[in-house]
């Protein structure tokens, strides 16, 4: 087994292994993100993924890592190469068609209910993401999409050091943010002009990423949600 992490859960006490995922785990694959979606009260909040895309995938068109308590799956994080075409998360950001081939997707991320709590989302980041950058350099952007109000995933992106490049309909008129990291960038960027805009008002961010603002950052205050974008 190929194991890329070790460590112990802090809510579960129970200790747990990382590693790469293959054709053979496709069957816990789905049941672990059938468990997810029902216990989802908005159930639009995630996009789940076919047995087909799974199979693509895990068909050496990305990467795709699990974690394990015992023999339970508990928690995976994959990526995807994309195909080149029309809905290119590259062409939404601004990229050049020469450059599509260099973006690779953060696809799916879920943890069992049963084991929330234990930071698995952002081990399983750090793991694939140093797996990436070990890789052979083909890539030089990652990019994903994420729901409004999907607080979550949405604080998962902003911790990985990803950016809002876009906001706009996806998946048959569902609206997306489109995040974007770019893997050659060495420092963090000091981020000027800061405007605070409530995650509600779609118009507003809309008009900031026209002009070339990102967003970079998001809190809540009182009961709002807030996303700060700069340049």
């Amino acid at each position: 087994m190929d194991i890329l992490y070790e460590g112990t859960l802090k809510q579960n006490v129970q200790n747990f292994q990382v590693t790469t995922l293959s054709l053979n785990h496709v069957e816990e694959i789905l049941l672990l993100q059938d468990i997810i979606i029902e216990a989802l009260e908005n159930k639009d909040r995630l996009q789940p993924l076919t047995l087909e895309e799974f199979r693509y995938i895990l068909n050496s068109n990305g990467m795709m890592i699990g974690a394990f308590a015992g023999d339970q799956l508990i928690a995976f994080r994959a990526l995807l190469v994309p195909p080149i075409d029309e809905d290119h998360l590259g062409l939404d950001i601004g990229l050049t068609h020469e450059e599509l081939e260099r973006v690779i997707y953060q696809e799916i991320s879920n943890v069992h209910p049963d084991y929330r709590g234990n930071g698995m989302q952002k081990i399983l980041a750090k793991v694939i993401m140093k797996k990436l950058q070990q890789a052979d350099g083909k890539f030089d952007y990652v990019c994903c999409t994420v729901a409004p109000f999907n607080i979550p995933s949405l604080k998962d992106k902003f911790a990985q050091g990803m950016e809002i490049a876009a906001l706009k309909e996806k998946y048959g008129g569902s609206m997306r943010y489109v995040f974007v990291k770019e893997l050659r960038k060495d420092k963090e960027r000091d981020w000027t002009d800061i405007k605070s805009v409530p995650m509600n008002n779609t118009s507003e961010q809309q008009a900031l990423l026209a002009e070339g603002y990102r967003g970079y950052e998001m809190e809540k205050i009182d009961e709002n949600f807030i996303v700060k974008f700069g340049q």
